[in-house]
């Protein structure tokens, strides 16, 4: 026998025992992905989307997890979670929206600043990724970050390259409390426009935000009007809105009670709303008090949404509000200028007032103070991406001196990133990025290329109460 034949024969011989295919004169071929993760103990690829691009593929999956992660013999539930494949050897990007997993092709800002691979996992208890029975008291900060951890350790000896997390509002929220638990899962995170409500009462620095928010007085004046000019014709707009929601067989009663307390709610939130999605370039559509009946319900459903309010999408959020009220806090706002109109005090003030009678629950505050408490102290490796226009940034997370950063985007709202800095600030924060992923640490380099099918979609964007 002939070398070259002795050494093919000895390399089909190894690709027997461990799942190569040979090719006759190359050497072996990788394990097709597919195979490498139908072979992760847990792990359930559910579907495969067509190639979004010459060289990548994307999959949606499910990762078996411990309801309780304290009883690894207990309760499971299947987390779905996309994969955005690259290559094995590339950086991967741990995306999460805090909310359900997209449920389409996309990458978020850092895989595409880092030309990565990417997942994007879905919070615990947002359905279908929720234990059944359910046992909300598993539905906190620690649990969840322990979901990705478990999933980091099952990914990590197929994807060998630096892992950095990111996420906006509260996906933002999530990478930072995964990074608590679990530094050493990651190389760097990067949170966008991520809340950090210490103490939950103390929130004056919301009120001075709308003190000042934006360029322009008479805007933040039109709000404030438009506002009080809804609760004066509060009979009219509860009718308009109790007809909206009959025609679309919204009901009420399972979190607010009433169209009426709905009302009270959705009129309180849609100054928030606007500086939120909306902002500066919008003043203009805001209605004068002189406006009808009619302009001001189509305003108020053009900013706040009058469908978000009513049972049938609110209830999606409750695990949102479950964590709320019980770990993260939630803007207690004075509303100087309508409360002598409220005939709910104190119902925007409690995250309970969005929750189902059966989930409401007794706020903790030490999860949010040993949170700041580390990420002042102790963090390492953390970039925060803020809007100057945006009302959740009233508070935010301070970082360490250790290789860690804030930036804010002049004049952007809730959808602030990188590509909104100015241009100095823009390039420091790529350049620690790729610093982070093992990339080059140059400030100049070639600009990533574009992917339609990719790029088209932004989940940070969606209409979400955080």
């Amino acid at each position: 026998m002939s070398i070259r034949r002795a050494i093919t024969a000895i390399l089909a011989l190894v690709a027997g025992v461990i799942g190569l295919t040979v090719v006759p004169g190359s050497a072996a071929a990788e394990v097709d992905i597919a195979d490498r993760l139908r072979a992760v103990p847990g792990l359930t690829i559910v579907s495969e989307a067509p190639p979004p691009a010459p060289g990548m593929r994307f999959f949606f999956l499910t990762y078996r997890q411990p309801a309780d992660h304290l009883n690894s013999q207990g309760a499971t539930f299947e987390q779905r979670f996309s994969l955005l494949h690259r290559a094995t050897d590339r950086p991967m990007v741990l995306h999460t929206t805090g909310y359900d997993m997209p449920e389409r092709v996309f990458q978020s800002e850092p895989a595409r600043l880092l030309e990565a691979n990417q997942i994007s996992t879905e919070q615990r208890f947002f359905s279908p990724s929720r234990p059944d029975p359910a046992d909300w008291t598993k539905l906190n900060i620690w649990q969840a970050a322990t979901d990705h951890h478990r999933l980091i350790n099952a990914l990590k000896p197929i994807y060998t390259g630096n892992w950095i997390s990111t996420g906006a509002s509260k996906g933002g929220m999530t990478s930072v409390y995964h990074r608590r638990f679990y530094p050493r899962d990651l190389s760097g995170v990067v949170a966008y426009v991520a809340p950090n409500d210490v103490v939950n009462r103390s929130d004056e620095a919301y009120d001075r935000f709308f003190d000042v928010v934006g360029t322009d007085p008479a805007c933040r004046t039109a709000l404030a009007n438009i506002q009080r000019e809804a609760f004066l014709r509060r009979t009219d707009l509860v009718n308009m809105y109790e007809a909206f929601a009959r025609s679309e067989g919204r009901t009420f009663n399972q979190v607010f009670g009433t169209a009426d307390a709905a009302f009270e709610f959705a009129v309180l939130d849609s100054r928030w709303a606007f500086w939120q999605f909306l902002g500066q370039p919008f003043c203009s559509i805001v209605p004068p008090t002189t406006a009808s009946t009619q302009e001001i319900f189509e305003f108020i459903d053009g900013t706040a949404g009058w469908a978000f309010y009513t049972d049938q999408d609110i209830l999606f959020y409750s695990p949102y509000f479950y964590q709320a009220a019980t770990q993260l806090g939630w803007p207690q706002l004075k509303f100087r200028h309508v409360r002598d109109l409220f005939r709910y005090p104190g119902l925007y003030n409690e995250a309970n007032s969005s929750l189902p009678a059966e989930l409401r629950s007794q706020h903790d505050p030490w999860p949010m103070t040993d949170i700041d408490r580390w990420v002042t102290r102790e963090s390492s490796q953390m970039l925060f991406i803020y809007g100057a226009n945006d009302p959740w940034g009233g508070e935010q997370f301070h970082p360490s001196g250790r290789d860690s950063y804030t930036y804010t985007a002049p004049g952007s709202n809730h959808g602030a990133n990188i590509s909104r800095l100015n241009p100095a600030d823009a390039a420091a924060a790529t350049a620690t990025l790729r610093r982070w992923a093992g990339l080059s640490t140059l400030t100049t380099f070639s600009v990533p290329p574009t992917y339609p099918a990719l790029d088209s979609f932004n989940p940070d964007t969606i209409r979400r109460p955080l």
